[in-house]
C-alpha cells in the first residue's frame, strides 16, 4: 500500500558502504542504522552533541533536493563545503503525494541564507523580491529569533516538508511555544516535520515520534524518557540541590 506522507521511511544502503570505520559511517547512529520509520506529522531527532542527529537530518534534506546550507530547493549557494557524503547512501521512501512547499532550516547557517536572499534581490529580476516571501523585512535587520519566526510565519506556507536543525537556538522559551503553535497550524495543513532539537519544549508536541541517538544506535523513546525532559524536570523541581551538587564537583 502506497503511503500518502511525503517521507515514510529512511534506509541506509549498507551494502554500498566500504567501511564503517570512517566518518560519517563511524557514528553509532549511522553504523547501526538499517531503516527508520518517520511519523506522518512530526518526528524528532534528539541526542548529545556529536551523536549524529544533525548529520542524518542534513543527509535526508540533501537527498530530498534541498541545499546543504539550508533554504528551499531553489537555493544553490555554498559558502563552505562541509556536508558529508551520507546522502549518497540513503534510500528515502516517498509517498504518492508530493509536497507543495519545503524548507531546510539550519540554525548555524541561517545567516548565509539571509545573505543569499539579499544577494538575489540585489540582482535584476522580473519577479517580486524574494524577501517578500519572508515578511518583507530584511532578515539581517531582525534579531536571530525574530528572523526565525518570520520564516515560520511567512515563508512556511503549508502542505510542505520542513526539516529543522536546532530551531530553538535563537528562540526564547516564549518564542518556542509560539513556534510550537505555528508547527501545529502547518501540520493541520498537511505538513510534515523532521526536527533535530535539544528543546524539551519543542519535543513535547503531542503524539510525535522521538528518536534518541545513542552510542548503541537510534532508539524510539517516550517524551518522559528523554534525558532532556528528565534533566530539565529535576532541575526545575530541585534547583538548589542540583546546583549544590554541581558546585561541589568544581575544582578549587
Amino acid at each position: 500500500m502506497l503511503s500518502e506522507q511525503y517521507i515514510s521511511r529512511i534506509a541506509l544502503k549498507r551494502d554500498k558502504v566500504e567501511s564503517f570505520k570512517q566518518y560519517p559511517f563511524s557514528l553509532p547512529a549511522v553504523s547501526w542504522l538499517e531503516q527508520l520509520e518517520v511519523h506522518p506529522k512530526v518526528t524528532f531527532f534528539v541526542g548529545e552533541n556529536g551523536s549524529g542527529k544533525s548529520t542524518l537530518l542534513e543527509a535526508i534534506a540533501i537527498s530530498m533536493g534541498f541545499n546543504a546550507e539550508g533554504g528551499t530547493k531553489n537555493f544553490s549557494f555554498g559558502t563552505r563545503l562541509s556536508h558529508s557524503e551520507l546522502h549518497e547512501f540513503l534510500r528515502i521512501a516517498k509517498g504518492i503525494k508530493r509536497p507543495r512547499d519545503g524548507f531546510f532550516l539550519r540554525a548555524e547557517s541561517f545567516f548565509n541564507v539571509a545573505t543569499e536572499i539579499e544577494r538575489l534581490d540585489s540582482e535584476p529580476s522580473f519577479g517580486p523580491p524574494v524577501i517578500g516571501s519572508y515578511g518583507g523585512r530584511s532578515l539581517h535587520e531582525q534579531s536571530h529569533g525574530e528572523s526565525f519566526m518570520a520564516l515560520l510565519l511567512n515563508r512556511f506556507g503549508g502542505k510542505g516538508l520542513y526539516m529543522l536543525d536546532e530551531p530553538e537556538a535563537a528562540l526564547s522559551p516564549q518564542r518556542q511555544l509560539a513556534a510550537l503553535s505555528r508547527i501545529h497550524e502547518l501540520v493541520c495543513d498537511s505538513s510534515q516535520f523532521i526536527i533535530a532539537t535539544h528543546s524539551p519544549i519543542l519535543m513535547a508536541y503531542p503524539d510525535a515520534w522521538i528518536y534518541q541517538f545513542t552510542g548503541q544506535g537510534i532508539v524510539r523513546v517516550a517524551y518522559e524518557d528523554t534525558e532532556h525532559y528528565q534533566v530539565t524536570r529535576s532541575f526545575m523541581m530541585h534547583p538548589e540541590r542540583m546546583l549544590k551538587a554541581l558546585m561541589e564537583r568544581a575544582p578549587d
